[in-house]
């Protein structure tokens, strides 16, 4: 049983300097996608989404392939055009990229002809922040996750998790409302993966930020989420929302064995897992 039960009002004691100052918000309103298939055709990749976040919320999406979380991800990025719908930040439509969204990928996509402070900081050396003030606020990043002393080191001498914390930071570097996670810890071993997943928690914890995140793995989901949309493929639609609280639990015990261990949390496991294989069933007997 896990004895690190969170506070009813654990969010409302969250530090003062933790709270934005100014309440932003992520609305996605009946959004949809179609794109042309090889071999003619099209193919309906997302059907109706509604979904909205704000400031503090931890939402992660979870189903089999070909259910559209990384469709969705791409067009809350603005790497793709939706084709109905709207995604609003802020009031303002998402029509592409911007600094306001910070994607980290499965594979980090470093620069290896860079140094770990010059990959953190060249998001911000291409929107022309002068040099001392980029050089700042990387070495800050990488004091979040735990990699200053490494500031000067190759990106290929250091550890695959080392190389996603460098992510990690530089997502962080340009200050983004959102941060867009796609798979991040998929080509990870168990041990770092767990490790990151911790530190993912502290992060969110310390910036308050919204994150959306896509895994596949029913056990991460639940650990990080406190919003866990479960989407089914052809085309990819939520069918389950589930509100959960063991990524705060684990801000309040640092036990994440104690977390994952819970009984309510196996429980969720089973259910979810069994959610999953069913909708994959049932779209082998569509076919």
């Amino acid at each position: 049983m896990c004895r690190c039960r969170m506070r009813p009002d654990r969010v409302a004691d969250a530090p003062v300097h933790n709270r934005p100052a100014l309440m932003s918000k992520l609305e996605i309103h009946q959004l949809s996608v179609h794109y042309a298939a090889t071999g003619g055709g099209s193919v309906h990749a997302l059907s109706d989404i509604d979904l909205s976040l704000d400031p503090g919320d931890f939402v992660v999406a979870l189903g089999a392939s070909g259910c559209g979380k990384t469709t969705l991800l791409s067009c809350i990025a603005g790497f793709m055009q939706y084709s109905s719908g709207q995604i609003l930040l802020d009031g303002e439509v998402v029509t592409g990229p911007g600094a306001e969204r910070g994607v980290v990928f499965q594979k980090h996509a470093l620069m290896p002809w860079l140094d770990v402070v010059a990959n953190v900081e060249f998001g911000l050396r291409m929107r022309g922040v002068d040099r001392a003030t980029r050089r700042a606020t990387a070495l800050d990043k990488l004091r979040l996750v735990g990699l200053e002393k490494f500031a000067h080191s190759p990106i290929y001498q250091i550890s695959g998790g080392m190389q996603q914390r460098v992510g990690l930071a530089r997502a962080l570097a340009s200050d983004p409302e959102v941060m867009l996670m796609d798979e991040p810890l998929g080509a990870l071993d168990a041990l770092t993966r767990e490790q990151i997943q911790e530190l993912i928690l502290e992060l969110w914890w310390e910036t308050r930020k919204m994150f959306f995140f896509i895994t596949h793995s029913v056990e991460e989901a639940l650990f990080l989420a406190t919003e866990l949309i479960v989407m089914t493929p052809s085309p990819g639609r939520i069918a389950h929302r589930y509100q959960l609280e063991f990524g705060r639990r684990f801000i309040e015990c640092r036990d994440a064995r104690a977390v994952k261990s819970d009984s309510e949390f196996i429980r969720l496991r089973e259910e979810i897992l069994g959610v999953i294989q069913q909708s994959a069933h049932d779209e082998l007997d569509a076919a």
